[in-house]
């Protein structure tokens, strides 16, 4: 058996509950259930349950709650000609020499624009097929500290300008 009482991190006092764990006897767990169930405690009436597991916590700390990709979706998500990936969620250290270390394993990068005072960037690519691979590989990695997410820039005629927040951000 073990018994835990869950205190308050900052202050080292008890929240009022806690939990009893019987290892080798579900007979006496059941029967402690029955018994202690409405018994008082220092003032307060006592509740028994059987413990539930939460549901595992997202990956996210790390991935932020971001599903992974897969290049088949990101790539059908744009135009061919699109070849522009925004990036957000960056630390304030956002530098075109730290998204070009960061994009430049996935292919030629055309052209860089950072925006550090917003904390998201564009990088665009030489190929549409470079840039879903860029989207795919860095959404919900960390760069300073950060978890970013990237997706595809707005399309135009003109790629050169090709340069503002995705539509969902707006």
């Amino acid at each position: 058996m073990d018994a835990r009482v869950v205190k308050d991190m900052a202050t080292g006092k008890s929240k009022g509950y806690g939990s009893v764990s019987f290892f080798y006897n579900k007979l006496d767990a059941e029967n402690a259930i029955v018994r202690m169930g409405g018994q008082w405690l220092g003032g307060r009436q006592i509740k028994t349950s059987w413990a539930t597991r939460k549901p595992p916590a997202p990956k996210s700390t790390q991935e932020n709650n971001t599903k992974q990709l897969k290049f088949e979706d990101v790539v059908n998500q744009s135009s061919s000609k699109n070849c522009t990936v925004y990036c957000g969620g960056i630390a304030s250290g956002l530098t075109d020499q730290l998204m070009r270390q960061t994009f430049s394993p996935f292919g030629q990068i055309m052209e860089i624009r950072v925006f550090p005072e917003k904390r998201y960037s564009f990088v665009r690519f030489s190929t549409h097929g470079s840039a879903a691979h860029a989207i795919v590989s860095v959404t919900g990695t960390t760069i300073e500290g950060r978890v970013v997410k990237c997706y595809w820039g707005k399309e135009s005629p003109d790629m050169t300008e090709n340069y503002s927040r995705p539509s969902h951000f707006l």
